[in-house]
């Protein structure tokens, strides 16, 4: 088996190279986005405790009325670029993104961090990953 391997990378230099090439991009943002001005479920609870973080969920109302942490404010992120003066009296202050899943936050987040609020985060795996770890939601 590791003397096919061997034939096989001799034979195809330059798809083997270019595996290795994307294999170390993938890993590469992998790791950056993984660590990126995110945080746990836990750790969002501690910012909310301890420092009065702000949390603004970006999901459509729909969504935000059907659970949603406890304080958070729904700044759908359609609407974000209009409403965002909302939130200037809040930039000394930690502000967590929320969405569905994680995924959608990056955006609002960078917006937010463009406009001064040099202390706001996203919530890794958003609302789905809150709900997992069986924090409280609010129902209105």
């Amino acid at each position: 088996m590791i003397d096919q391997l061997i034939d096989f990378v001799q034979n195809h230099p330059l798809l083997v190279g270019a595996f290795l090439l994307v294999l170390t991009a993938w890993i590469a943002y992998e790791i950056r986005s993984s660590g990126a001005s995110g945080v746990t479920s836990s750790q969002a609870t501690q910012l909310i405790n301890r420092e009065d973080a702000i949390v603004v969920d970006i999901r459509e109302a729909g969504d935000f009325k059907a659970g949603h942490i406890a304080g958070a404010r729904n700044l759908p992120q359609s609407r974000l670029d209009t409403r965002l003066s909302e939130l200037d009296k809040f930039k000394d202050k930690p502000v967590i993104v929320v969405c569905k899943h994680g995924q959608s936050s990056g955006a609002a987040l960078a917006k937010l961090v463009k406009a001064g609020f040099e202390r706001a985060v996203k919530l890794k795996g958003g609302m789905s990953q809150w709900q997992a770890d069986g924090l409280p939601v609010v129902r209105k």
